[in-house]
């Protein structure tokens, strides 16, 4: 049996809220609420409940959609560390704009009821502040949601923003805002973010992420992060993702180890690549790494509802590209496959394009 923590200062659209308020409130959105009310109310339900744990569906951008097991004293625990990191305190507002059913969006309910802070909740469309005339002091977005808000972004004045890669275009336009940005790195596993970086205020477009309190990091003989976070994972977590590692609490995020492509013995990451060819490429597109008899594996550039020739006309211009990095064919999709969120699924959309 476990109780949750609520903060006597939590509180829902200015209301305040008790722990014995809870049940109610809940059972209310998931009865009466909109769509992605009733998430939130089934979220606050199974927080309240008397078991340690909560079952929380991972995306699937990188292999099939799971369910793993997390313990609330854990979530509770990252809740505290964000607010230590970003000086969030009792009373602070905060919006959530993303989704309850991911991790994300039900940890902007643990964050709001630990920390004490007032949360508004709108519904997590693609343009989340059409409408909003208020500021807030916290919130969190995808990239699509702060493309599609650039001109009301300094509305919020700590932003963290996650969940897919931020395109070149979003990081330059993001540069000018008067607010606090901060992209962010993490995963189910690690209960959201276990480090950020910020996207403005910045002195160099080539900064490290810093992790949170209470975490250390290291890399495996692939060069992958292992994080070790006590307060937030029992085990030591093992990711894909290759890094620089600057020191015990700083890296550089390179590329996921499973997208590395072996082309002509030469290791190539795609996530490099498409940060190169992201200055010039003004459509949604991927590198990938498909199958060939000279070289083991070629570099192919996927993009969505474009010009084939229109685009290898703009890759025959790039010089600031190594030749075995170019683009040796150009694949074009009507529509990427994407997950429920909005991440990209290239396997998923290499296998569909090549269908016969």
């Amino acid at each position: 049996m476990y109780k949750v923590s609520v903060h006597p200062n939590f509180s829902i659209h200015g209301r305040s809220i008790s722990f014995a308020d809870l049940s109610e409130v809940g059972y209310s959105l998931i009865k009466e609420g909109e769509e992605f009310e009733k998430h939130i109310g089934e979220f606050i339900i199974d927080w309240i409940d008397d078991s340690p744990t909560i079952s929380v569906k991972t995306s699937g951008s990188t292999g099939t959609p799971k369910t793993i097991v997390l313990k609330k004293v854990q979530m509770e625990n990252s809740a505290l560390a964000t607010g230590s990191y970003f000086n969030l305190s009792p009373g602070s507002s905060a919006l959530l704009c993303l989704p309850a059913t991911y991790i994300a969006g039900k940890m902007m309910l643990v964050r709001a009821m630990v920390l004490g802070l007032d949360i508004h909740f709108v519904p997590p469309t693609s343009n989340p502040l059409e409408g909003i005339n208020r500021s807030f002091d916290f919130g969190a977005m995808v990239p699509l949601q702060v493309a599609n808000s650039l001109t009301k972004l300094s509305l919020l004045h700590k932003l963290i923003v996650g969940g897919a890669p931020i395109s070149t275009s979003i990081r330059k336009e993001i540069k000018g805002i008067s607010n606090a940005s901060y992209e962010t790195y993490g995963m189910t596993e690690t209960i959201t973010h276990i480090a950020v970086k910020p996207l403005n205020n910045i002195v160099s477009d080539d900064m490290p992420f810093s992790v949170l309190p209470d975490v250390v990091i290291s890399k495996d003989d692939r060069n992958c992060l292992v994080i070790n976070a006590p307060k937030i994972a029992d085990e030591t977590v093992v990711t894909n993702d290759v890094i620089e590692l600057v020191s015990t609490k700083e890296f550089k995020w390179l590329g996921r180890f499973d997208n590395v492509i072996n082309s002509g013995g030469i290791k190539l990451h795609p996530e490099h690549i498409e940060k190169v060819l992201s200055k010039y490429v003004n459509v949604p597109f991927f590198i990938i790494g498909v199958e060939d008899e000279e070289l083991g594996q070629k570099v192919v550039l996927v993009v969505e509802d474009a010009s084939k020739s229109e685009i290898q006309k703009i890759i025959d211009t790039i010089q600031d590209i190594r030749k075995f990095e170019k683009p040796k064919n150009i694949l074009v999709a009507k529509e990427f496959q994407r997950t429920e969120n909005g991440k990209v699924q290239r396997s998923k959309t290499l296998e569909q394009i090549l269908k016969p």
